[in-house]
């Protein structure tokens, strides 16, 4: 019986691993971490994270041969292959700061293996590492390795958060990145042969380490690099009057382009688009390309600017303030389907309000409001560290209330800003939501949810990034 061990029971260990054990029912798979609540958790009926059919996975296999532990050193000396995917934060200071990724995590897993191991063992990486990162792994387990055989893989994480199950069982390709040598071809075939088991074959690429953990940042790069794109066509929509849907729905039909990631809004957020291309930008400027590096920073830049532009945009419409106004904020993750905060554009956005004064009451169907203070009060990178390593209990932000019902935070506000694409957001009775509020009504949609013209005949003020701007707003520009 092969035997995994998964280092860290993330966003991307925990469902991962799910998967593998219920399409390969031969194989152990033990996920440890050392933070005991997580752990703790995912042995419970309260998962630590909500992804849409990942429930009916893990319940499926606990106990027959998923499990989750806090045991990390029996279960890491006993597997076949480890996959390691601890966090991999934004330095914050020292050589590289606000770019380079930190690898202090990875680092220790890795003389903890060395430490522990009593067998050869293939060593996965799984979380998004810097290039060359599988060689400095390599040398720790190497100088540590008391004749001990261990090979080095990279197999990048190609999850989208709210369909990570989906992805899992119908990937658009799995990558396997090895040494190419006898031993390393050998440890990507044993890890190849877990995954053929429901992927089909033309599906696994192999590649050598370099390009695998490459391959990750470049793709995240060209994704969030097509966001920004549509979003700097949004302002000149905006100034141009011309709309952003309709020029969007007009380039994706080319079929070289292709219509997804086309969506214009208020930015990307997400815990790996703006950290990943950061680290391309650092490794590039390290490898003496300054003019590519420069290149990838503007992907950043402009989604900086469109979060900066919205919050401008509301303070200017509604008379230049918004100090001691109610301003409901519907949506508060990254995107829909998914509690996950990490990097998501409301963060900015309620940062900006609040710089400005204004009272935020905000709803979000999956986040909690312990997560909202904690994100409102955290300090840039901060939350890509361990929970137990993160600034405790960081004092609430007085000025935000979080309720659990669209009504209730849209009730006496003055304006709305839709910042998350939740389904239920389409069918709210916005008549209703006029009615309780404060006039004149201001709707800042920053998904592009509703419909503009249906809005305005209710009454409210519209402005939906990259729409043809209401009379009102034009007499009102935003300066950025």
């Amino acid at each position: 019986m092969v035997k995994i061990c998964c280092l860290g029971a993330g966003y991307v260990g925990g469902p991962t691993m799910a998967v593998i054990a219920l399409k390969c029912p031969d194989v152990e798979v033990v996920v440890v971490d050392i933070t005991a609540a997580r752990i703790n958790a995912w042995n419970s009926d309260v998962l630590p994270i909500y992804e849409p059919g990942l429930d009916d996975v893990v319940k499926q296999c606990r106990g027959r041969n998923l499990f989750f532990s806090t045991d990390i050193e029996k279960h890491i000396a006993e597997a076949d292959i480890i996959f390691v995917s601890v966090n991999t934060p934004t330095k914050t200071r020292g050589l590289g700061a606000g770019k380079a990724a930190d690898l202090t995590y990875w680092e220790s897993a890795a003389r903890m293996i060395a430490d522990v191991a009593k067998s050869d063992k293939v060593v996965v990486e799984k979380s998004t590492v810097p290039v060359k990162t599988a060689e400095a792994i390599e040398k720790i387990l190497t100088h540590n390795s008391k004749g001990i055989n261990f090979q080095i893989l990279s197999n990048p994480e190609f999850l989208a958060e709210g369909t990570a199950i989906k992805d899992l069982f119908n990937p658009d390709r799995v990558l396997i990145g090895g040494r190419e040598t006898p031993e390393g071809q050998a440890a990507v075939q044993k890890l190849k042969a877990v995954y053929a088991q429901w992927v089909p074959e033309d599906k696994i690429l192999t590649t050598n380490l370099w390009s695998a953990e490459l391959s990750k940042l470049a793709a995240n790069a060209f994704l969030a690099q097509r966001i920004s794109s549509v979003n700097a066509i949004s302002a000149l929509c905006e100034a141009t009057g011309a709309n952003v849907s309709e020029v969007a729905y007009a380039v994706g039909t080319d079929s070289r382009i292709g219509p997804k990631f086309l969506n214009a809004s208020v930015g990307f957020g997400g815990s790996c688009f703006q950290k990943d291309i950061l680290n391309l930008v650092y490794i590039c400027e390290c490898n003496g390309l300054p003019e590519v590096a420069n290149y990838w920073k503007q992907v950043i830049k402009i989604n900086d600017y469109q979060k900066s532009r919205f919050v401008n945009r509301v303070v200017a419409s509604m008379f230049n303030t918004v100090s001691n106004k109610k301003i409901a904020v519907l949506g508060f993750a990254f995107k829909k389907d998914t509690g996950d905060t990490r990097e998501t554009p409301a963060i900015d956005v309620c940062k900006g309000l609040l710089g400005d004064k204004a009272k935020i009451s905000i709803y979000d169907p999956q986040v909690t409001e312990d997560q909202i203070q904690r994100d409102l009060a955290m300090n840039k990178f901060d939350w890509d560290h361990p929970l137990h390593l993160q600034p405790t209990s960081p004092t609430a932000v007085k000025q935000v209330t979080v309720t659990w019902d669209a009504y209730e935070a849209t009730k006496d506000a003055h304006g709305i800003c839709i910042l998350t694409e939740w389904d239920e957001f389409k069918n709210l009775d916005y008549a209703k939501i006029y009615n309780g509020m404060q006039k004149p009504a201001f709707l800042f949609d920053g998904r592009n949810v509703v419909d503009p013209e249906k809005m305005r005949e209710i009454g409210f003020i519209v402005y939906s990034i990259g729409k043809p701007l209401d009379a009102w707003l034009k007499d009102m520009p935003a300066v950025a």
